[in-house]
């Protein structure tokens, strides 16, 4: 799933290939992804593209006086046409979803892989006139979210960090991939309840959230479309590494799974040694 530093990358990377072009036609693909129908998507048509911007996970592409607002969820995918196809999209073949036709033949489409299909876009006058917008929480990257403001955000829940850095609604940006490197950077483990944190837990949480996001964004701003994944993945020290060791310690990277989604983090850095229990296999009588 695309996260902050992504979808930062990826409205840097349209800005300056797509602005000042006109949009020519957009084809809807996947009508379940259109979530909007007035203004229609038509009238986006022969206005031209003036810049996009981040919304937490959100995508917001300025064309004329609307938005192209998309949300990629966890398959979705933006990728950069320098020409475009010149035969006609067809419902219901392959993973395309939508497909922005610009002035000089080039454009972007959007594309999902998977059978759920989530991916979301919005033709709106404001960005938030997006419901999941309007209701996103203080930026994970917003100077204002201070040490102090996290402390009172954590204080306020009994939640465990792991759900609660995913929850858009209370920190936005942060998905399943960074928040697990957020806790190992910061040394907690993904089950801790937030009621419980120390101040200098909480010190140390927000220094990490910093750290790895800005970083993150640092190798992220600049690659193209087309690389941004691979860049991600190079990137990441626990997510999606179970089974290699830790880059920190040496000890193995655990998993803990669930039914649609599975974190990982590394004991001794984290858990001090001690395996979380994965309940998918314990269930079966498996010691993790």
């Amino acid at each position: 799933m695309p996260e902050l530093p992504e979808v930062t990358a990826l409205a840097s990377f349209l800005t300056e290939r797509a602005s000042g072009l006109a949009v020519q036609r957009i084809d809807v693909v996947a009508f379940s992804a259109l979530k909007t129908f007035d203004p229609p998507i038509s009238a986006l048509a022969g206005a031209t593209v003036r810049g996009a911007e981040r919304h937490g996970k959100f995508l917001a592409v300025k064309i004329g006086e609307r938005y192209l607002v998309c949300h990629l969820s966890r398959g979705g995918w933006l990728q950069w046409r320098d020409t475009m196809p010149t035969t006609p999209a067809k419902p219901g073949r392959g993973p395309l979803a939508l497909r922005v036709h610009l002035e000089g033949e080039c454009g972007w489409d959007l594309t999902e892989a998977g059978t759920q299909k989530r991916l979301a876009v919005y033709v709106v006058q404001d960005p938030m006139e997006v419901p999941g917008i309007a209701r996103l929480g203080p930026d994970a990257l917003d100077p204002e979210l201070d040490v102090a403001t996290l402390a009172a955000l954590l204080a306020d829940r009994r939640k465990q960090i792991k759900g609660l850095l995913t929850e858009q609604t209370t920190i936005a940006g942060i998905g399943n991939a960074y928040s697990d490197e957020i806790l190992h950077t910061a040394k907690l483990s993904p089950f801790k309840l937030t009621s419980s944190f120390t101040p200098e837990e909480v010190e140390r949480l927000h220094a990490a959230i910093r750290t790895v996001l800005s970083d993150a964004v640092k190798r992220s701003v600049g690659q193209r479309a087309a690389t941004l994944k691979e860049e991600k993945k190079t990137g990441l020290r626990v997510h999606r590494r179970t089974g290699e060791a830790c880059p920190v310690c040496g000890d193995t990277i655990r998993e803990v799974s669930f039914s649609d989604s599975a974190l990982q983090y590394c004991p001794t850095c984290q858990t001090g040694g001690t395996p979380l229990a994965d309940r998918r296999l314990s269930k079966f009588g498996i010691r993790t």
